[in-house]
C-alpha cells in the first residue's frame, strides 16, 4: 500500500511539475511494484551552458545510490532542477537497465537568455538609472522571477519619484541573430505625478473657539493646523501651494507619520498614536490621504528629584535644568536640558566642562498619576578625568605644531568639551582643513581616569592664484598674483621643502602685480606672521605697495602726467582674554606718499607731494564656526584710524594756503563698524544680517575734510585702481560709485555712510574643493558728503539673488543679480536691473 501511495504522488508531482518520465518499450516497468536499481550512470541532453557535473549535484543523486525506479528519488531530482528557475521542461529516460544497474538520461529545455533589453517611454538619464538599478546583465537568465523583479523594481524607482499610477509592460522578442536568445523590451507609462487631492483627520479634537482656549488658558489638544504643519512633506493641494510640493511620496509620509507623533509628545500627548492611515486614488492624477489620531491626555511634569550628586546642589540643579512643576511634559526639551542643548546650558556639559567624562543622568518615571509625572534624576558623577595624550592625525603639509597650539586641550587639563568644540572651530578658523571632515575622538581610560584626545583632519588647499588678462579702453589689462596661506618662511632656503612652496608653519605671503597697459602698473607684498614670537597669537603683518599712474609718456618727457603712490605698514594683533577670547586687538601703523607731476585729473592740485601717516587700531569680536560658510556666530568689529593733528601745531594761515600746501600732510581721523549675524533656519539655510557704517572726520575747519580716505558706494566693490586711497563700497542693483557723493568735477566721495544687508543663504556643495551656495538678499544704503546731510532714513534700497563659488585657488568668486528700487538723479542707467562680479569678500 506504501508502495502504492509514494507510486501515485510521484506521478501527481510530476504532472504538477510539468515533466515526466519515459520508459523504453523493450523494458518491463510494473509499476505497481518499482524495483530498486543502481544508479549506474546519468545523461543529459538538450543543455548548452551548462556543466554536466554540475546538473548531476543538482539533482541530489549520486552514482552508485541504490534508487527505486519509479520513485521518491527521482521524483525529488526534478523538483530540484525546477527550482533553479532555469529549465522550461524536463523529463527523465531509461537509457538502460544491466541486471541490478540503471542508467538515466535527463532532457532539459533551457529558458532562454537576455541577449539585450531596452526602454520606451522614458528620458534617458531615467533609463541610465534603472540600468543600474535592474543590473540585467547579457547572458541572464529570462524567468518568471527575472520579469517580476524588473517590473518591481521600476515601479517603486516611479512610486519614489511620486508617479504613484505608473504602468509596466515587458515583452519578450526571440533575438533570431543569437540561439535560444531573447530581447526585453521594457514600455513604461509613467502617468502624471500624483498629488494629494485631501487630507482627512480623525481623533483629534481641537477646541471649537478661542473663548474656551481663553478661559482655560492653554490648549488641550493638538489642532488640525498643527497637525498639518507636522506633516512636513505631505500637503494637501492648493492654488496658494508655492514652497512646498504637494506630490504623494510614500517614504516622505512614512517619515511625517513619525514627525506627526513627535509633534504630539512635545506637546505633552505621549499616548498618541496613529490608529489608522490609508492612501486611496481619488483620480488619475490625486489621492485622498485619512488619519485617524487617538491624542490621549496631555501630561505634565510635577516633581522632580535628584539623585547621586554630590559636586552640585538640587537647587543648582534645577536652575540649569529649567523645568518647573506644571510644565508641559516635552522629551524633547527634557533631553536637550539633560544631554544636548544647543547653547551647551544643560545638565551634561556643566559636568563635562568640569572633568567629570565619565558622568552620566537617567531620568526615571517614579510615578504617573492623572495627567502629572513625577521624575527621579539618578546620576553618575565618577571622577574627574584628565586628559593624557593629545594627538593630531590627517595633517600632510601643515605641521603639528601650527595645529597644537591652536588647541584648547592640553595633557594634564581637566577634560573639558566646551574647550574641545573651541578647539575645533579654531583648527576651523585657519582655512587649512576641509571644515567637513573634520573630527574628534575622544578615548578615555576609567582604569586611571584619563583620556587621550585625537584630532582628525583632512588637508585642503589654501593658496590662491590670480590670474588675468584682457583689452578694454585702448589698453592691455592684466593682473597676476599668488597668495600662499600657509607658508613656511623657516624653510626657504631648505631644497627639499619646495613641493612646489615651502608650507606648513601657517604663514601668509602675498605678492600682486596689476597693470593696465602703461598707464598704469601696481606692486603689493604682504607677509603675516601668526604666531610671532612662538609662543602667544600675536600677528605680526607687514607690506609695502608702489603704484603709478601715467598718460604713457617717458618721465624726461615735459608733457608727462602721473602720480606715484608708494607706502608701508606695519601692524600687530594681539588675541584677548577679556570680554571674552574671541576679541581681537589690532594695532598698525601705515604710510603713504603721493607724488603728483602735472596731473590735472585727480587732486585740486597738479604738483608737490601729500604725505599720509596714520596709526590704526581695530578692536574685533569674531565667534563664526565657519570661514567659507559660516552657520552661527558673529563678526563685529570697531576701528579708527587717524593722523597727528599737524595743524594744532602749526602758525600757519590755512585759509591764504594752496591745496597743495594744506594737504602736504594730510589729517583726518576715520571711524568705522561693522556687525555680521549668522543664524541657522533649518538644516544648512542660513540668515545672514550685516551692517556697516563709516565717517571721516577732520580737525580744523580751517583745511576742511581730506579729499583723500573717502566713502565711495556702489557696484560690486571692485577697485581697480585708486589714486586717492579711497575706500570701495559694494552696493548691488546700482552700478558702480553711483550712489557716492557728486560735486562739479565728477564724484568727490562721501564722509559717512551707512548700509544694510540681509540674505538668505544655502548650500548647493559643501565640497571643500568647490564650495557652492545660493543667496538671495535686499540692501538698502546711501552716503553723504556732509554729516549736516546725514539721513539714516534716507536710502536707496535693492534686491536681488546670487551665487558663490569658493575654488581653493583662486578664492571666494561671487555673481549677483540686483535690482534698484530707487532712481538716482541724472543717472537714468544707475539703478534697476543689475548684474555684479566679485571676487573675494569685495561685495560685502
Amino acid at each position: 500500500m506504501k508502495k502504492i501511495l509514494g507510486t501515485l504522488m510521484c506521478f501527481m508531482c510530476l504532472n504538477l511539475i510539468n515533466a515526466q518520465i519515459v520508459i523504453g518499450d523493450q523494458i518491463d516497468i510494473d509499476y505497481a511494484n518499482p524495483k530498486e536499481y543502481e544508479l549506474g550512470g546519468i545523461t543529459f541532453s538538450g543543455v548548452q551552458f551548462l556543466d554536466n557535473n554540475i546538473l548531476i549535484m543538482l539533482t541530489g543523486l549520486n552514482i552508485g545510490d541504490n534508487i527505486s525506479v519509479p520513485g521518491e528519488e527521482i521524483s525529488k531530482a526534478i523538483e530540484n532542477l525546477w527550482k533553479q528557475g532555469l529549465f522550461g521542461d524536463i523529463s527523465i529516460t531509461i537509457e538502460s537497465i544491466h541486471e541490478n544497474t540503471v542508467f538515466l538520461n535527463i532532457y532539459l529545455e533551457e529558458k532562454p537568455r537576455l541577449s539585450k533589453f531596452s526602454f520606451n517611454g522614458i528620458k534617458k538619464s531615467e533609463a541610465d538609472n534603472l540600468r543600474e538599478k535592474i543590473n540585467l546583465t547579457r547572458g541572464d537568465v529570462v524567468n518568471e522571477n527575472t520579469i517580476i523583479r524588473t517590473k518591481n523594481i521600476i515601479q517603486n524607482y516611479f512610486i519614489e519619484k511620486g508617479f504613484l499610477f505608473n504602468e509596466v509592460e515587458i515583452t519578450q522578442k526571440i533575438d533570431t541573430s543569437l540561439t535560444n536568445s531573447v530581447i526585453l523590451l521594457i514600455n513604461i507609462d509613467k502617468k502624471p505625478k500624483v498629488k494629494i487631492n485631501e487630507i482627512r483627520l480623525s481623533g483629534n479634537t481641537p477646541y471649537k473657539s478661542n473663548l474656551i482656549r481663553r478661559l482655560r488658558g492653554k490648549d488641550e489638544f493638538m489642532s488640525e493646523q498643527s497637525i498639518r504643519r507636522a506633516l512636513k512633506n505631505t500637503k494637501q493641494k492648493g492654488i496658494t501651494r508655492i514652497f512646498k510640493s504637494s506630490r504623494f511620496i510614500e517614504k516622505e509620509f512614512e517619515e511625517d507619520k513619525i514627525k506627526l507623533i513627535d509633534a504630539y509628545n512635545e506637546l505633552g500627548f505621549r499616548d498618541a498614536i496613529i490608529t489608522r492611515d490609508t492612501v486611496y486614488r481619488f483620480d488619475d492624477r490625486t489621492v485622498n490621504v485619512e488619519i485617524d489620531i487617538s491624542e490621549g491626555k496631555r501630561y505634565y511634569f510635577r516633581n522632580i528629584t535628584w539623585l547621586g550628586n554630590t559636586k552640585y546642589s538640587d537647587a543648582h540643579l534645577n536652575r540649569i535644568l529649567g523645568i518647573n512643576k506644571g510644565d508641559i511634559y516635552n522629551q524633547k526639551v527634557l533631553d536637550a536640558k539633560l544631554f544636548m542643548s544647543q547653547d551647551g546650558y544643560d545638565i551634561s556639559s556643566l559636568y563635562l566642562d568640569d572633568g567629570y567624562l565619565f558622568f552620566s543622568v537617567t531620568p526615571v518615571e517614579i510615578l504617573v498619576e492623572n495627567d502629572s509625572i513625577d521624575l527621579e534624576m539618578r546620576i553618575y558623577e565618577g571622577k574627574q578625568a584628565r586628559v593624557k595624550r593629545v594627538t593630531v592625525t590627517g595633517n600632510t603639509k601643515t605641521h603639528d605644531h601650527v595645529i597644537i597650539r591652536e588647541l584648547r586641550t592640553k595633557p594634564g587639563d581637566l577634560f573639558n568639551r566646551s574647550e574641545i568644540i573651541r578647539s575645533q572651530r579654531e583648527l576651523l578658523q585657519l582655512g587649512y582643513f576641509n571644515q567637513e571632515n573634520i573630527s574628534i575622538n575622544p578615548v578615555p581610560d576609567p582604569t586611571d581616569g584619563t583620556v587621550d584626545i585625537e584630532y582628525v583632519v583632512e588637508e585642503t588647499s589654501s593658496d590662491q592664484l590670480e590670474l588675468s588678462g584682457g583689452w578694454g579702453a585702448g589698453r592691455i589689462v592684466g593682473t597676476l598674483g599668488v597668495s600662499f596661506n600657509n607658508f613656511s618662511l623657516r624653510s626657504f632656503f631648505k631644497k627639499n621643502a619646495w613641493s612646489p612652496i615651502p608650507s606648513g608653519d601657517g604663514q601668509r605671503l602675498s605678492i600682486r602685480a596689476q597693470s593696465y597697459g602703461i598707464g598704469y602698473q601696481s606692486y603689493n607684498f604682504s607677509f603675516t606672521e601668526p604666531w610671532f614670537g612662538g609662543k602667544k597669537p600675536n600677528a605680526l603683518s607687514f607690506s609695502v605697495y608702489h603704484s603709478i599712474q601715467s598718460n604713457g609718456l617717458p618721465k624726461s618727457d615735459e608733457d608727462r602726467e602721473s602720480i606715484t603712490i608708494s607706502g608701508a605698514s606695519i601692524g600687530l594683533g594681539k588675541r584677548l582674554t577679556w570680554p571674552d577670547d574671541y576679541f581681537t586687538l589690532y594695532q598698525s601703523i601705515g604710510y603713504q606718499n603721493y607724488a603728483v607731476q602735472n596731473y590735472f585729473s585727480a587732486f585740486s592740485f597738479s604738483e608737490g607731494n601729500s604725505n599720509n601717516l596714520s596709526y590704526s587700531i581695530v578692536l574685533s569680536r569674531n565667534s563664526i564656526d565657519a570661514p567659507i560658510y559660516p552657520r552661527t556666530g558673529s563678526e563685529n568689529g570697531i576701528s579708527l584710524q587717524l593722523t597727528p593733528p599737524y595743524s594744532l601745531f602749526s602758525n600757519s594761515n590755512y585759509t591764504t594756503l594752496s591745496d597743495q600746501e594744506k594737504f602736504k600732510w594730510i589729517e583726518y581721523h576715520k571711524w568705522k563698524f561693522n556687525t555680521s549675524w549668522y543664524s541657522k533656519l533649518a538644516g544648512n539655510l542660513v540668515l545672514n544680517f550685516r551692517t556697516r557704517f563709516g565717517y571721516l572726520g577732520l580737525y580744523n575747519t580751517d583745511i576742511g575734510t581730506s579729499p583723500f580716505e573717502r566713502f565711495y558706494l556702489g557696484g560690486d566693490g571692485l577697485s581697480g585702481f585708486s589714486l586717492d586711497g579711497r575706500e570701495i563700497i559694494a552696493m548691488r542693483g546700482y552700478s558702480n560709485n553711483s550712489l557716492t557723493p557728486r560735486g562739479s568735477q565728477g564724484y568727490v566721495g562721501g564722509t559717512i555712510f551707512n548700509k544694510y544687508t540681509m540674505e538668505i543663504r544655502y548650500p548647493v556643495s559643501l565640497n571643500p574643493m568647490a564650495t557652492i551656495y545660493v543667496l538671495g538678499f535686499a540692501e538698502a544704503g546711501n552716503a553723504w558728503d556732509k554729516f549736516k546731510n546725514y539721513n539714516a532714513f534716507q536710502l536707496k534700497r535693492s534686491a536681488g539673488v546670487g551665487v558663490r563659488i569658493f575654488l581653493p585657488m583662486f578664492g571666494l568668486l561671487g555673481l549677483d543679480w540686483g535690482y534698484g528700487f530707487d532712481e538716482i538723479p541724472g543717472m537714468p542707467s544707475a539703478n534697476k536691473s543689475q548684474f555684479h562680479f566679485s571676487i573675494g569678500q569685495s561685495i560685502d
